[in-house]
C-alpha cells in the first residue's frame, strides 16, 4: 500500500469511527433513564405502598414512551424505619446508583436526617408521607441550603386543620360533642400536630379536657384509656403512626365508650382490618383518599390499578408517591433536564392534579416553604371510617360514599 493510500485509509477509518461514535453517543444520551430512588419502610404497614405506587406510576409513564423518550427507572431501598439505614441508602443512591431525584419515607425523623444529605449531595428529595412542620420550616429558614427538599405531604399543622374541619362537619353535630381528649404518640410529627389540635379543636366547639402523649413502645393502653375515660370527654382525637394495632385493638376489646377520630396512619392501609382482627371497625381516620372516593377523576382508576397489581389498597403515602413520580416526570419535561437545580426550579412551579388533588408548593415567602398547599381547590384529605372491613369516606360530603356509624359501645354510652 502506498503512503497516499495509507493516509486515505487512515482518514476514512477515523471519519467512520467518529461517525459511528456520534451515532451511538447521541441516542444513548437521549435514552439515558431517569433514575428515581425510593427509600421507604418496605416492611411497614404504611411504607410498603410507597415503592409499589412509585413503580406503578413509572410503568404507566414508560408504557406511553417515558419522558421525551427517556424511561423512568425506580431504584428501591428499604430503610427498615431507621434514619441511619436511610442515610446510607441515600448516599448509595446518589453516589453509586446515580439517581437524579429521591422519594423518601413517611417517617419524619428519617426525612429530617436525610435533609442535610440532600443539601450536601445537591439531590432533590420529596417525602410522600412525613408530616413534621420542621421539614418545610427548615427550607424556609435556610433556602439556599435546603431548597432540594420538598414536603410532598401535608404538614402536621395542615393535618390538624383537616381533622378539625372534618370533625366539625360530621362529628360535633352527630354526637353533640363538646369535649375531646388528645391521645398522641411521642414523635417529631405529633408535637406540631398536637399544637394544631389545641388551637383548632376549641374553634369547632370542642374543649380539650385531657392530653396524653405516650411512648411508641407502649404495650398496654389500659391505663391510658382509664385516664381518658376519667376525664369524661365526648371523643378521642389521635395522633398515631408508628404504633397503631395495639391501641386500636384495646380500644375495641375494652369497649371504650368514646368515638375515635384523628390521625391513625396504619388505618389508612387496607391490611389494617386483618392486622387488628377487625378491631378497627368504627375507627375514624384522616387520609388522602380511600377506595371508591373520587378526590379527582384519577383517584378511582389508580386505586383499581393498584388493587389489581398488588391485591390491596394503598396507604396514604402510596397515593402521594404515585402522584410524585408523575409530577417529577412533568417537571423534568418542562425543565428539559434532570439536572438538580433546573429540576428544583421546575418542581417549584408544579401545578399537577393527581389522585389526591391539585398539587402546588408553597413559595419562599411562606414559612412552610416547599410544602404542598392545603385547602379547597388543592389537597384537603378526607375523613374515612372502617365499616365492616371496608374504608368508607364520610367527609367531604362531595366525595363521601357513606355516613358515620357509631360503634356499639359509643351508642350504648350515648343512650
Amino acid at each position: 500500500m502506498s503512503n497516499a493510500a495509507g493516509r486515505r485509509f487512515f482518514l476514512n477509518s477515523t471519519a467512520l469511527a467518529t461517525i459511528a461514535a456520534l451515532a451511538l453517543s447521541g441516542p444513548a444520551r437521549a435514552a439515558d433513564p431517569i433514575k428515581i430512588g425510593v427509600i421507604a419502610e418496605a416492611q411497614a404497614v404504611v411504607g410498603a405502598s410507597i415503592p409499589q405506587a412509585a413503580q406503578l406510576a413509572a410503568d404507566e409513564i414508560n408504557a406511553k414512551g417515558g419522558v421525551e423518550g427517556r424511561m423512568i427507572q425506580v431504584v428501591t431501598y428499604d430503610d427498615k424505619s431507621s434514619a441511619a439505614d436511610a442515610v446510607r441508602a441515600f448516599q448509595r443512591a446518589v453516589s453509586e446508583d446515580k439517581v437524579q431525584v429521591v422519594i423518601a419515607s413517611y417517617v419524619s425523623e428519617v426525612v429530617l436526617a436525610l435533609m442535610p444529605w440532600a443539601a450536601r449531595l445537591k439531590t432533590p428529595m420529596i417525602t410522600p408521607g412525613a408530616a413534621s412542620n420542621e421539614i418545610s420550616l427548615a427550607v424556609h429558614k435556610d433556602y439556599a441550603r435546603n431548597k432540594y427538599t420538598f414536603h410532598g405531604y401535608l404538614t402536621s399543622a395542615a393535618l390538624a386543620q383537616s381533622i378539625c374541619d372534618g370533625s366539625k362537619a360530621v362529628l360535633t353535630d352527630l354526637l353533640k360533642a363538646k369535649t375531646a381528649a388528645i391521645m398522641s404518640e411521642d414523635a417529631a410529627w405529633t408535637r406540631p400536630l398536637d399544637v394544631g389540635y389545641e388551637e383548632c379543636l376549641p374553634k369547632i366547639g370542642l374543649k380539650v379536657v385531657e392530653h396524653i402523649r405516650f411512648s411508641p413502645d407502649t404495650g398496654d393502653f389500659t391505663p391510658i384509656y382509664n385516664r381518658i375515660e376519667a376525664a369524661k370527654p365526648d371523643l378521642i382525637v389521635t395522633g398515631i403512626s408508628h404504633v397503631g394495632v395495639q391501641p386500636t385493638v384495646q380500644w375495641k376489646n375494652q369497649q371504650v365508650p368514646l368515638a375515635m377520630t384523628g390521625m391513625n396512619s396504619q388505618a389508612t392501609a387496607s391490611t389494617f382490618w386483618n392486622d387488628t382482627n377487625g378491631g378497627t371497625d368504627g375507627v375514624i381516620f384522616q387520609s388522602l383518599a380511600v377506595p371508591g372516593a373520587a378526590m379527582t377523576d384519577k383517584t378511582v382508576p389508580f386505586g383499581e390499578a393498584f388493587k389489581k397489581r398488588f391485591n390491596g389498597a394503598p396507604s396514604y403515602a402510596g397515593y402521594m408517591a404515585y402522584d410524585q413520580v408523575y409530577y417529577i416526570a412533568d417537571a423534568i419535561k418542562r425543565a428539559g433536564s434532570s439536572e438538580a437545580d433546573k429540576l428544583v426550579d421546575a418542581l417549584e412551579k408544579t401545578d399537577w392534579t393527581g389522585v389526591a388533588g391539585r398539587i402546588q408548593f408553597q413559595g419562599k415567602d411562606d414559612p412552610f416553604t416547599h410544602s404542598i398547599k392545603y385547602g379547597e381547590g388543592y389537597v384537603t384529605g378526607l375523613l374515612a371510617q372502617w365499616q365492616g372491613g371496608k374504608q368508607v369516606a364520610i367527609w367531604p360530603s362531595k366525595i363521601a360514599n357513606g355516613q358515620v356509624i357509631l360503634p356499639a359501645a359509643v351508642k350504648a354510652a350515648a343512650r
